[in-house]
């Protein structure tokens, strides 16, 4: 009889984030170096930089580098025998949650881009009295200050329990629960969605919620788009580039090193262990 075991499939961003681990373990990157931009190892590796985005998040969570916003990602001393354990790696990962260690946040919110739209028209047309009045509640509470995530889980989950289908419905959730599985995703949220991105997402959430308490479907599908779209933006900001993440003595530092890189005739892309800035 075989005795089979079962295949891994690794996710792009695990093996873009492995090739730059061997990199830095090598010592091609040195400890205290700034990685080239994230535009510039995109173009290196010809993948896209949402793979890059997610690659260097996954190296953060492992010790091998140190995102600093406004300024760049920086190379630190990997623990002892690191490997990229921390939310990359699945070999010790109880095979129920491997597949929350393994999607990618931007594949999470592509995915919710093709479905949640739709919902939000469904639920504009389908929604009983008691239904848009619990997706009302829900976003009056997020703008009364309360806890963000909860609460942006509870408006999500308001608008496709209104929708009419639970089978939609349930993939909502699950995709919500794929998210806060992933500490890829968390710790990308955390660098960006502070105050600033919050208020926008606020304003969108407003317009979602009038759409379908006015019963527009052609609206409220395109209000929900835009507000996936503005969420993908704001988790792609440069992490060299963030102005409202950082002060402005930090804001002049990084300028004065672009106008020295500048002047030195830097070229767009830098060789292994440069400092370039984007």
């Amino acid at each position: 009889m075989f005795n089979l075991e079962a295949v891994s499939v690794q996710r792009l961003y695990r093996l873009i984030a492995d090739k730059i681990a061997q990199k830095i373990r090598d010592g091609e990157f040195p400890v205290g170096s700034r990685l080239p931009g994230e535009r510039d190892l995109a173009e290196i590796l010809s993948v896209s930089r949402s793979s890059v985005r997610e690659a260097l998040i996954a190296l953060e969570l492992s010790g091998y580098v140190e995102v600093r916003l406004g300024s760049g990602v920086y190379v630190t001393m990997p623990r002892e025998g690191a490997g990229l354990s921390a939310g990359v790696e699945a070999e010790v990962v109880p095979v129920a949650t491997r597949p929350a260690m393994d999607v990618g946040p931007f594949e999470l919110l592509e995915a919710r881009l093709l479905i949640e739209p739709e919902i939000a028209a469904r639920a504009a047309q389908n929604a009983s009295k008691q239904q848009l009045a619990s997706i009302r509640e829900t976003q009056e509470a997020m703008s009364t200050g309360g806890p963000p995530d909860h609460l942006d889980r509870a408006f999500h989950a308001a608008i496709a329990a209104a929708c009419g289908n639970s089978a939609l419905e349930a993939v909502v959730l699950h995709l919500r629960d794929l998210s806060e599985a992933s500490p890829v995703y968390q710790r990308l949220d955390k660098h960006f969605v502070g105050r600033k991105a919050w208020n926008a997402a606020l304003v969108e959430h407003d317009r979602i919620t009038n759409a379908i308490l006015e019963r527009d479907p052609i609206r409220a599908r395109h209000e929900m788009y835009a507000h996936l779209l503005a969420i993908m933006a704001r988790l792609r900001e440069d992490f060299a580039d963030n102005p409202s993440a950082i002060s402005a003595p930090a804001k002049r530092k990084a300028n004065s090193r672009k106008t020295h890189a500048n002047a030195g005739g830097m070229s767009s892309a830098t060789g292994v262990g440069g400092t370039h800035v984007p």
